[in-house]
């Protein structure tokens, strides 16, 4: 499959502000075609994704959205963060003990632990063994995101079938409780529309946010100085109080924006081109398929604001952007706050590469001699 790539920031959000011209129907199409073997189990298992909300137009999709950011609001967001922090010390507190013993992989200890409880809690949608979600969650994205050998797709297609039961299970069980399939179900939507939403979502919401902490975890350590910096201006926003949540006094939050405007977890997009028209010079026929670069690319004078591309624009931005910022400011304020004498160890990390999603899958440490 080829793409059309913009790259320049402000054709981007063109991109994404002209919604008749550039659709977002491919944003859950497979990367490349599924073979029969793949295509049979899902079929066997009900698999569909009809558009509901990433993929979606329309009134429907604004009902919905609005819906969804309920679960989302501000406030919401900004009450969670103590328990951020709390889920956080619980995670560091054992990875000190484990780093008596050796290197730990703090992807794997700290990173991976915290959104999909986060995410459980806001939602009222339960969290699965972490094990299985886990597995769920790269297998779908290898599956949908990545370019898999025809004699690879069974097995991803099984696990996204298992994955698919499971949100099944969930929404019947949700009927009349407020949680978010439970309002969703209330609104009117169907079991498949639901299930649709929810496949995208409880990836999103937790397997992103984490790939983001793995990645400040990383570039963080990596830089001289700055690992040691985020852990003195953490112990000094502790000071300010257990309730403390923007990470502004302690230098997080800047450097997580940094991060999200060089190298976001979902540095790419989709869009097709829904009828014949221009973009930059560039006559584009209807079909075409778009790739947007969402990070990366931007210039460095742009009053802090470069970052917010990361999450989208327009009617499909993320509805959880503010809460996977502050969860990732929180973690790695936390992590280095309680890990202050850690460092990188061992080879390089190999990086988790599909179209629209990156993350090294280690961020390996252990205690540095004073």
């Amino acid at each position: 499959m080829s793409f059309h790539v913009v790259s320049d920031p402000a054709e981007v959000r063109e991109v994404m502000r002209r919604t008749e011209d550039f659709l977002p129907t491919n944003a859950l199409t497979s990367v490349v075609p599924l073979a029969p073997a793949a295509l049979r189990i899902l079929s066997r298992a009900r698999f569909a994704l009809p558009p509901v909300l990433a993929s979606a137009t329309g009134t429907k999709h604004r009902d919905v959205r609005k819906l969804v950011a309920g679960f989302f609001t501000p406030a919401k967001v900004a009450a969670i963060g103590p328990r951020v922090r709390e889920l956080t010390r619980e995670r560091t507190a054992a990875t000190a003990e484990l780093l008596h013993h050796g290197p730990v992989d703090l992807a794997d200890a700290v990173a991976k632990h915290v959104p999909p409880v986060i995410m459980a809690e806001l939602t009222g949608v339960r969290c699965p063994d972490l094990d299985i979600l886990k597995r769920w969650s790269r297998d779908s994205l290898e599956l949908f995101w990545g370019w898999p050998a025809e004699d690879r797709q069974p097995a991803l297609a099984e696990s996204a079938a298992e994955f698919y039961g499971w949100l099944r299970g969930e929404v019947a069980a949700s009927r009349g409780t407020a949680s978010l399939f439970g309002v969703l179900d209330a609104a009117g939507l169907t079991p498949s529309e639901i299930c649709s939403l929810g496949y995208f979502l409880v990836i999103a919401g937790q397997e992103t946010t984490a790939q983001l902490i793995g990645t400040s975890f990383y570039r963080a350590l990596q830089e001289p100085g700055r690992w040691q910096h985020l852990a003195a201006g953490a112990r000094a926003g502790a000071g300010a109080g257990a309730g403390a949540t923007n990470g502004s006094r302690t230098g997080a939050a800047p450097f997580v924006r940094q991060v999200l405007a060089t190298e976001s977890s979902v540095h790419t997009w989709r869009r097709a081109v829904g009828r014949d028209t221009r973009l930059g010079g560039t006559e584009l026929p209807a079909g075409a398929e778009i790739l947007l670069e969402l990070s990366g690319n931007h210039p460095l004078d742009t009053g802090g604001t470069a970052y917010s591309l990361a999450f989208g624009h327009g009617l499909h931005r993320c509805l959880g952007a503010k809460l996977a910022e502050l969860e990732t400011v929180l973690v790695l304020e936390e992590t280095a706050r309680a890990l202050p004498s850690v460092g990188l160890t061992g080879p390089e990390p190999e990086w988790l590469r599909l179209l629209s999603f990156q993350t090294p899958l280690t961020v390996t440490v252990e205690r540095e001699e004073k």
